[in-house]
Order: C-alpha cells, then structure tokens, then sequence
C-alpha cells in the first residue's frame, strides 16, 4: 500500500480526506503542523481532538511545533490581509520537508477540503514545497466532500472550532468582517 503524508489541520477536516485516500489505496501518515491557530486553548482543543480521532480509526499520527502566535505576527507583519500565503507556505514546506526526511514520496494537506481556503494558492504553495523538497505535492480537491465531512464530525461529537485558526480569522468571526471589506460601526 502506498503511503502519504497528510497535513492535517483539524480532525473534522481530516475525515474525509482520509476516507478517500483510503478508498484510492493510499494509506495516509497524519502530520499536524499548526503553528498559526490562535489562542493556546483553541490550539490545544484541535490538537487533542485530533489525537482523539487519530486513534480511533488506526491513523498514524505526527506531532510537529507548537503553538507560535508571536512567529506568525511577524511574518505576517504589516501585511496582515495577505497572511494565508504564510500560513500556506509555512505548514506545506514543513509538511513536504518532513516527508522528504522521511521517506515519504508524495504529501497533501485537509487544507483542500474547505471551500473557504484558496485553491489555487495552495496547488501552487504545494508545488513549490514539493519542488524544493523533492517530494510530490499529491493535489485532490476534496471540497465535495466537506459538508459531508463536517455532518460526520458532529455526529461523532468531535471538537468543531468556528473559525479557521489564525487570529485575524478569529476577529473576522466576531466582527462579521471579510477580508477586502471595511469594518461596518
């Protein structure tokens, strides 16, 4: 069986993609690299359910980082709008570096299942990881199978967060504000 190393980003996320990596007969190795989430707890929260869900279906799971709010702000400084290439950069390099370390031959990320991520941003991040690495980016648009993934998390009452981790996702939940729009008073 052929194996590959998937980012994962949070557990309701990661359902999916590994179900229809399975069913292609890919075997994917866990690797969760986050260092973007905000707050501590909410990181600790994702964290743990992941571990949680991890062992209950028998997926192999990698724990890398830590929490790094202060390293995410300046690399994201004064830019903040254009955070998600850093964020995309950052988690797909560490992922693509680490199966290249590990004889790994290809990776991919449940980043693909989120109809709110950048698409082609992160083909094109993960080309470049892999390219750099010597690895092959494995590209799967898992997004049809999000709405789904997210009804069988909360049937197994996983950990479900409300925004996407970083903390100008988190201020953009309670101000109702998308990015490009301004703040309404």
């Amino acid at each position: 069986m052929e194996h590959t190393l998937l980012h994962i980003c949070c557990a309701p996320c990661s359902i999916m993609c590994i179900d229809s990596l399975r069913g292609e007969g890919i075997e994917p190795v866990g690797y969760w690299f986050n260092p973007n989430i905000h707050p501590k707890k909410e990181y600790k929260n994702r964290k743990n359910a992941l571990v949680e869900y991890a062992r209950s279906i028998g997926l192999r799971l990698v724990l890398e980082g830590d929490y790094g709010l202060r390293e995410f702000l300046m690399a994201t400084y004064p830019d903040f709008d254009a955070r998600c290439a850093y964020c995309y950069e950052s988690r797909l390099s560490a992922t693509a570096k680490y199966a290249a370390e590990h004889g790994f031959s290809s990776f991919s990320t449940t980043l693909l299942i989120s109809p709110y991520q950048n698409h082609e941003l992160l083909r094109q991040t993960g080309e470049r990881a892999a390219q750099e690495y010597g690895v092959s980016f494995l590209y799967r648009d898992f997004r049809p199978y999000f709405k789904e993934g997210q009804q069988r998390a909360r049937e197994l009452e996983l950990y479900m967060q409300k925004y996407c981790g970083c903390i100008f996702s988190e201020e953009e939940r309670y101000t109702k504000k998308k990015r490009g729009q301004k703040e309404q008073t």
